[in-house]
């Protein structure tokens, strides 16, 4: 069974080495992140610019895994960053004498800044650009005339230009191509396939611990893997055409290796989670070889084409297993062939304009900006009227922590905090015990090196960790730069800590007592359009268009578990009963269920209206309407559609009974659970 939603987001102890454990490409990663902080400090401890610490953090802002859209990101902040300090300089003319009117100012361009940010597609970023905006503003009012003032929004440009130009050379240089990690991808996708056909002959072994365990983490694994969705792929494969690394000739043939692998990856899950799908070892060893060679052609840099895949007679197999190796087949033996009827593909969707459809019209986004602002200008009055300057560090960590929902800035907060905590352990670490055995640059170029590989590898991991290893960055930049050379002062480490930790007690307090955000309406919103793209999907003829939206839809499962799972963050007067958690947590629970049967039978049958009735059933609709049980209604509705052709059709009828089994049985657990709660707060 899947793990159930709301359980995926909580990294226990036990999790956190697995969450730390080494995947393709993140210690590649890692490493470019800390070559480029290292450079960062050489040149910010050459020029003596200011904030080398926040010149040094920009780096984990400006960098993707791929080198095209690194670049791409680096170029388009440096023009922004460098429109917005003209719009400061202007600003700076009629504000910068006068306390009331720079903090107006401050307060106002935030404002509009971080309603841009969340109304918009500026979101990565807008935050950062907001605080730099602040910040500078903040920094003009304690210089003294002007000449200096224009040299500090000259260094205000260099702490963010320096790193862009470092990360841009760094990623040309060393980055990899977006061919190249597609082509990994793809790779890694189709060994865990054959790993998980090969689990699949040892699920029924339970008198083997470790293979036992061996089947969990395997289905676990491709579980994860098929909630990451093939968005990611397809950017990278548009990419590649960019920067030259794929010829368009091929990029057809690997788009239709992307659909082909999503087939290959719910065969596989069939297999893995239902007995009467698995397959005998002379199925799935030759399956599995073939996979392991297509993976190693990627591996090589190229794709497989003219695929064979000699298999033994499946008709003697259990209905389920047929179709399992019946579609591995086809998809293995037309891996990279592109479908040929073209015409039929449905056109694509428009892209949406710079603004969210909802910038204007949903309040949530002013009240986004308002929250944020108030909570800044807060910790900006607060170390000001304390002449408190080392802790301006509270007036930088609300724009990191800020954001649109109350469990997604928890979340955050919480993550922060154990990340602060500990970047500020190792930082009065290297004060005391290295920074004093530094006698050249290149020794700060190492300690920063290790700081920033440490942290990126946290950074760059797995999202339910990832903003931990931003604040520990931040923390342990700021403890060990503290100027142009390294820094022994550990009043300064002392006070920006403790700045970072009141700017996140602040935002928690604002975000969870203003206008409180809960996650709920963005899962039902979401999870009455993942119904209706099921419904779309059952009705598309084109195989890419829908194993493309297959993809989609199966992501958009994942990423609506991960929401349900965070509003254990939310206060309990903003997080919905448990009621409402139950009722959505089954509804996914039946839409998981039902995910390869739907693909199944719609890449038999597109259009059958069998699914109709199976997502209909999930939503209560038919039941509803016609006074019966819900598994009265599916089974008569799943009976009344099948076309006479069709009821004799082995493979449709095991589909059929698939999809209404593992439906009766969720209802099943969810009544038998609904009664057990009724007779424990029934009054006595």
């Amino acid at each position: 069974m899947a793990q159930p939603a709301g359980d995926l987001a909580r990294p226990g102890a036990a999790d956190i080495l697995k969450l730390l454990a080494p995947y393709p490409g993140r210690a590649q990663m890692a490493l470019r992140i800390a070559l480029i902080c290292a450079l960062t400090a050489y040149v910010t401890s050459a020029y003596g610019t200011p904030e080398a610490a926040i010149s040094a953090y920009v780096v984990f802002f400006l960098n993707r895994p791929d080198r095209v859209l690194s670049v791409v990101l680096g170029s388009a902040l440096l023009v922004l960053v460098t429109l917005i300090i003209g719009v400061v300089v202007v600003v700076a003319m009629f504000a910068l004498d006068d306390p009331l009117w720079r903090v107006a100012c401050i307060a106002a361009l935030s404002f509009a800044l971080l309603f841009v940010t969340s109304a918009s597609k500026l979101r990565p970023v807008g935050a950062i650009i907001a605080m730099i905006v602040g910040f500078a503003l903040d920094e003009l009012g304690s210089v003294p005339f002007g000449e200096v003032a224009t040299r500090a929004l000259l260094y205000a440009w260099l702490m963010v230009a320096i790193p862009i130009a470092i990360s841009i050379g760094v990623n040309l240089l060393f980055a990899p191509s977006p061919r190249k990690l597609a082509g990994r991808e793809l790779a890694r996708r189709l060994r865990l396939a054959a790993r998980s056909l090969q689990a699949a002959g040892l699920a029924d072994s339970t008198d083997n611990i470790e293979s036992t365990d061996h089947v969990d983490t395997t289905r676990d694994a491709l579980a994860t893997c098929l909630r990451e969705g093939d968005a990611e792929l397809g950017t990278w494969l548009k990419l590649s055409v960019v920067d030259g690394s794929s010829a368009r000739a091929d990029v057809g043939a690997l788009r239709q290796a992307v659909s082909s692998t999503l087939a290959i990856l719910l065969a596989a899950d069939l297999a893995l989670r239902e007995p009467s799908a698995r397959l005998p070892a002379s199925f799935v060893q030759p399956i599995a070889t073939t996979l392991e060679d297509m993976a190693r052609m990627f591996d090589m840099g190229g794709y497989p084409v003219d695929i064979e895949l000699k298999l033994p007679e499946a008709s003697a197999l259990l209905p389920l297993a047929r179709i399992v190796a019946e579609d591995l087949r086809r998809a293995i033996t037309g891996f990279a062939v592109p479908d040929a009827v073209k015409e039929t593909a449905p056109p694509a969707a428009k892209r949406g304009g710079f603004f969210l459809p909802d910038a204007f019209t949903n309040r949530d986004h002013v009240r986004y900006a308002l929250k944020t602002t108030v909570a800044a200008m807060f910790c900006y009055v607060l170390y000001s009227q304390l002449d408190w300057p080392g802790i301006h560090t509270c007036f930088i960590t609300v724009y990191m922590v800020s954001l649109g929902t109350t469990a997604e800035t928890v979340e955050k907060m919480t993550l922060r905090i154990v990340g602060c905590l500990i970047g500020a352990v190792l930082g009065i670490a290297a004060i005391v015990h290295l920074v004093p055995a530094l006698t050249s640059v290149a020794g700060l170029m190492a300690l920063v090196f290790v700081g920033a590989w440490l942290s990126a590898w946290v950074a760059f991991g797995s999202p339910r960790i990832a903003y931990a290893g931003f604040q520990i960055a931040l923390v342990f930049f700021m403890c060990v730069l503290q100027g142009a050379a390294p820094g022994y002062d550990l009043t300064v480490a002392r006070d920006r800590t403790i700045g970072i930790l009141i700017g996140n007690v602040v935002v928690y307090l604002v975000f969870t007592r203003v206008w409180p955000v809960s996650v709920a309406g963005r899962v039902d919103a979401t999870l009455g359009a993942l119904q209706q793209q099921w419904a779309r999907l059952t009705k598309l003829a084109h195989a890419g268009a829908r194993r493309t939206q297959a993809a989609s839809a199966i992501a958009q499962r994942g990423a609506l578990e991960q929401d349900l799972a965070l509003m254990h963050y939310e206060p309990s007067w903003v997080r919905p009963d448990a009621q409402w958690l139950a009722e959505r947590r089954s509804t996914l629970a039946k839409l998981n269920a039902l995910e390869e049967p739907m693909f199944l039978l719609a890449e038999r049958q597109p259009g059958d209206a069998t699914i109709d009735g199976w997502l209909e059933r999930v939503a209560g609709v038919a039941a509803s309407a016609s006074g019966q049980t819900p598994a009265q209604t599916g089974a008569a509705g799943s009976a009344d559609t099948l076309s006479p052709d069709a009821t004799n059709n082995d493979a449709y009828n095991a589909l059929q009974n698939l999809a209404n089994t593992r439906l009766t049985q969720l209802e099943r657990a969810a009544s038998n659970h609904a009664a057990k709660d009724f007779s424990t707060h029934a009054p006595a």
